[in-house]
């Protein structure tokens, strides 16, 4: 028996395959792109059989139904997904043999009404349970990610009260040494207190996870309902997604525009000015020269959560690099949340007639009042470390529908923790204010 698991540390993904020793490969939660799952297979000279979803995902989009049309494994999930491809229930009772293994199937709502868990027997013991979005590591799924409709509040208490029994009545009751292979680790937005590890036992998570711990259902409820972290717009659409099945991964880069270097005025003149530019570039180079109707989401870890936050899916948008290496790796990464087909065409940017006003830091720290400040971070993490009592809290996923709050009668000065959003936040504001807009970044730190 062997299990491999496949870290994506920009969406804080785990994913997996089992591999038994018939030489056959069940696998769990795959990413968009199933290169790395059958270059494992291929390694271990083994067929993949199998794939298992334990719920539609919201946070990325799974390669289950093109693994499934190029190597006919079948594709598992609960019932309740509702899912419009061609599947095998997956629900309470049901078993997955294959070699010297069972997969056994767990139904743990809470996360979502369709979440399951996946417990792993080997040689008649429970050795793993794949846990998917319901227990991670240090914490336990979020359960808002798939309200619709009215009576919101409500439906999240009651899939709230669904995840205490699951941990309960289901998780816990597995032996302590039971390994916890979760979906997620620290960094997504699918729980709001996950550890940095990537596996634990049961006993481990009965001792140190605050979902795991004695207390009232009504005392869960509150807890796991408050202060969770805000709703990327592109959630719903990958659970949507996820549910019809995604295109082939390559084949949705491929149908992607791209080559052009924009690097003249004439050049630029070509683009749709309606069209909004994700411009990837470093926040230095982009506030030096960028195009007008841009935002500076950078090339960081986080790009596809914050691109999927500040661009709706369905909107067309430029995608500017630097390069065109930077560009393919980019590219990539958008396909991992499903956004390639909005990409109106990508492009290498080396101009642009717009220059961002720069910051005079001295001048700021001796009369702050001469400035509005605005505070992009969460709320919960401007109440906890505010760095200026007099700051405006306007969080970044909100920030382009509440612009019209930031009074405009003096500068604005706007900082996050450390500069990364905060470069975002100020290129978004620069199109929107009749007000000069500087950004804060990596200069916050001087104020904590």
């Amino acid at each position: 028996m062997n299990i491999k698991q496949f870290e994506d540390k920009n969406l804080a993904h785990y994913s997996y395959a089992v591999l038994s020793n018939s030489r056959e490969v069940v696998l769990i939660d795959p990413a968009r792109d199933p290169k790395p799952y059958y270059n494992f297979a291929l390694a271990n000279e083994a067929k993949i059989i199998g794939v298992i979803e334990t719920h539609p995902h919201a946070d990325f989009v799974s390669s289950h139904l093109q693994i499934h049309q190029e190597t006919g494994a079948k594709v598992w999930v609960s019932k309740l997904a509702n899912a419009a491809y061609s599947f095998s229930s997956f629900d309470e009772g049901a078993v997955l043999e294959f070699g010297d293994i069972k997969l056994k199937a767990l139904n743990t709502p809470g996360h979502s009404p369709d979440s399951i868990s996946v417990v792993l027997e080997h040689e008649s013991k429970d050795m793993a349970v794949f846990t998917g979005d319901t227990l991670f590591i240090g914490d336990c799924g979020r359960p808002d990610l798939r309200e619709k409709g009215e009576d919101l509040d409500l439906k999240r208490e009651e899939l709230a009260r669904k995840m205490y029994s699951s941990l309960r009545d289901k998780l816990m009751l597995l032996d302590d040494d039971v390994t916890v292979y979760p979906a997620h680790g620290a960094g997504t937005l699918c729980g709001k207190a996950l550890s940095k590890a990537n596996s634990s036992t049961i006993g481990a998570e009965k001792l140190a996870n605050w979902s795991l711990q004695q207390m009232s259902e009504s005392a869960f409820v509150a807890a796991l309902t408050a202060d969770q972290p805000f709703i990327p717009k592109y959630f719903p659409y990958d659970v949507e997604l996820n549910k019809k099945g995604a295109p082939f991964f390559d084949e949705g880069l491929q149908n992607v525009t791209w080559g052009r270097k924009i690097d003249s005025a004439e050049a630029a003149a070509m683009l749709d000015p309606k069209i909004l530019i994700v411009d990837t570039r470093d926040s230095g180079i982009y506030k030096r020269q960028h195009l007008k109707n841009s935002v500076n989401i950078m090339d960081g870890e986080k790009f596809e959560t914050w691109l999927g936050t500040l661009v709706a899916p369905g909107t067309l948008f430029y995608l500017a690099g630097e390069n065109e290496g930077a560009l393919t790796a980019l590219l990539g990464r958008i396909a991992k949340i499903g956004y390639e087909p909005f990409v109106k065409e990508a492009f290498a940017l080396d101009f642009g007639d717009e220059v961002s006003d720069m910051l005079d830091l001295e001048k700021f720290k001796e009369d702050r009042s001469a400035y509005t400040i605005v505070d992009i971070r969460n709320k919960s993490e401007a109440k906890e470390k505010p760095a200026f009592q007099e700051a405006i809290n306007v969080p970044l996923p909100e920030l382009a529908e509440r612009f019209d709050e930031i009074p405009t009668d003096k500068p604005v000065v706007v900082h996050c923790a450390g500069g990364y959003r905060s470069a975002a936040g100020s290129s978004l504001l620069e199109s929107r204010l009749d007000v000069k807009v500087y950004d804060l970044s990596e200069d916050i730190k001087e104020f904590y």
